[in-house]
């Protein structure tokens, strides 16, 4: 038996056969182009294809992981309506004449490079996604996806491998994956019956793959440099420890039967407490919310016995479309959420668009600090016919239950008082036109030290409070959170962060309002004890963290 420590991306333990899963390199070579405008076309035709694809990764992940996870094939499909990218691919076949692999391939790596060498973490994972476009549309060009090599007619050297679904090749049902990385396009259409675990040589707990994996619960590990040897070996996964153990011996497999049940019994012992009401036991009742993207994720939510929507993210519904949507498309999906609740509160957020989350058709112009910039609220209030429209949507689906309305980035209460008259214009309009509509409740996110330093004053105006942590930490402790650089200064238990949330709750109860907590803090559970001894009255968190944050309060003193 053989053990090799790694890190762990997603925890779960697994036994199967090892497939290693063969990477070969995409390299072209430059041919002059004869005919410019029919390289120009053949790209065009591979850029919509490729388009297509994505399109369909992103519905499957959309109806089987949720609008959030989604999103990594909406942000390619970006890349793909990307100015800077075609015209550099533009200038390639136009300008020096080439091939339009050769100038896809050219393209991609300058790119990739470019962002790769902006040195934070988020960026890198944009370049990893100019990599995964630039390899799909190559693909396409020299119809890889139909031919299992490649010929050098158009300069290409080397075979490459497509995005199907991984083979077990004689290795048996349950298959340990080994690759140096997979992309999140492989690691949407593996077989979940069958793959029981991944094992990468690269990879980062935040990277996509990972946060694919961690959504269809496939126990994943990375740092492993993989050996051509251990071809279909038997080994055995323990995401836990990050761990992977090549031919394991029957102590080793019993001791992680062991883990395995310990880990399935915890996993009915949380099923219990479906149905119960979350109060500690000297009476304190805290609400569980889920976090949720879209309709996608209301069944998890239901299922995970959610009390209500905390967080109802609407700007995915904005996201992967040519235009606006319209009053009623809004209305029909809040509507859908409303009523699946059964008469639960459904806290709806209105748009927060900017920052790494853009469209096209908002003409949004890029930024150098996008997270300092022009996104949610200053949007909003700059774009008024739009914001309305959402108002209105919103209104008309609190005729059909519990609705509150949740306005992120606030940093004044001119701001708010400026959302209470949007508000009071839309209420009017639909009472005019005689449309039904229902009371709702306006609350705002805290997440900016303004927003902190004035919530006695924000209080005044407003019926809940709803605390971002992951902003909040980000912008108090001057911290890019997506920098891996800074991982080791980036600490959301930092003092200033916890006094922060201790003065908020203090001055929502002062003026009798609720305060809530729906950032990345709230789901910690070794957080939970303390969030609520600091007066927290809500905690939104994703829906599979629900019975684990229930099971903490049931049973503090």
């Amino acid at each position: 038996m053989e053990c090799i420590q790694g890190k762990c991306l997603v925890a779960g333990i697994a036994i199967g056969r090892i497939e290693i899963h063969e990477e070969r390199q995409i390299a072209v070579t430059y041919i002059r182009a004869q005919d410019v405008a029919d390289e120009w076309k053949r790209y065009e035709k591979a850029c919509a294809l490729a388009t297509v694809q994505l399109q369909d990764l992103y519905e499957k992940a959309l109806q089987e992981l949720g609008g959030e996870k989604a999103l990594v094939f909406e942000a390619q499909k970006m890349f793909l309506r990307d100015e800077e990218y075609h015209t550099s691919v533009r200038d390639w076949i136009e300008n020096r004449r080439t091939n339009a692999e050769y100038a896809v391939y050219s393209t991609g790596q300058w790119y990739s490079e470019k962002l790769r060498c902006l040195g934070d973490e988020y960026m890198r994972e944009r370049s990893q996604d100019v990599k995964d476009v630039t390899d799909r549309v190559l693909s396409i060009l020299i119809d890889v996806l139909a031919e299992s090599a490649v010929s050098n007619r158009r300069g290409v050297t080397q075979t490459i491998t497509s995005e199907c679904s991984i083979k077990a090749d004689g290795h048996g049902d349950d298959r340990i994956v080994l690759a140096r990385e997979l992309t999140p396009g492989q690691t949407m259409q593996l077989d979940k019956e069958s793959v029981k675990a991944l094992v990468s040589t690269e990879g980062s707990k935040n990277s996509h793959a990972a946060i694919l994996a961690r959504a269809m619960n496939i126990p994943a590990v990375s740092g492993i440099e993989i050996r051509p040897e251990w071809n279909g070996k038997l080994a055995a996964v323990d995401g836990v420890n990050g761990k992977i153990y090549i031919e394991p011996d029957e102590m080793t497999l019993e001791l992680l039967e062991v883990q395995n049940n310990a880990a399935r019994q915890r996993r009915e012992q949380l099923e219990s407490l479906k149905g119960r009401e979350t109060r500690t036991k000297q009476g304190k009742v805290v609400k569980l919310y889920a976090n949720i993207a879209g309709k996608q994720d209301v069944d998890e939510a239901i299922e995970n016995d959610a009390e209500g929507i905390g967080l109802f993210r609407t700007e995915f519904l904005y996201m992967n479309r040519e235009d606006y949507p319209t009053e009623d498309e809004q209305f029909l999906l809040y509507k859908y959420v409303v009523e699946s609740m059964q008469g639960k509160t459904v806290v709806i957020r209105t748009l927060d668009i900017g920052a790494d989350k853009t469209v096209d058709y908002m003409g949004l112009k890029p930024e150098r600090n996008p997270a300092l910039g022009y996104r949610a609220i200053r949007i909003c209030l700059k774009r008024r016919d739009m914001f309305r429209c959402q108002l209105r949507a919103i209104l008309r689906a609190a005729a059909y239950g519990r609705v509150k309305i949740l306005v992120p980035m606030i940093i004044s209460v001119d701001e708010v008082l400026d959302v209470k008259k949007l508000l009071d214009i839309a209420q009017r309009e639909l009472e005019a036109q005689g449309i039904v509509y229902g009371e709702v409740k306006l609350g705002v996110m805290i997440e900016t030290p303004a927003a902190v330093m004035i919530s006695k004053e924000l209080a005044l105006e407003v019926d809940f409070f709803s605390i971002g942590t992951n902003d909040l930490t980000q912008y108090t402790l001057a911290i890019d959170r997506q920098n891996a650089e800074l991982d080791a200064f980036y600490n959301p238990y930092h003092l200033a962060v916890l006094r922060m949330i201790e003065l908020v709750a203090a001055n929502a109860h002062e003026a009798d309002i609720e305060v809530g907590i729906c950032g990345e803090l709230g789901a910690d559970v070794q957080m939970t004890k303390q969030l609520v001894e600091m007066g927290i009255d809500e905690i939104s968190v994703a829906p599979s963290k629900i019975l684990q944050i229930r099971d903490v309060i049931c049973h503090m003193e």
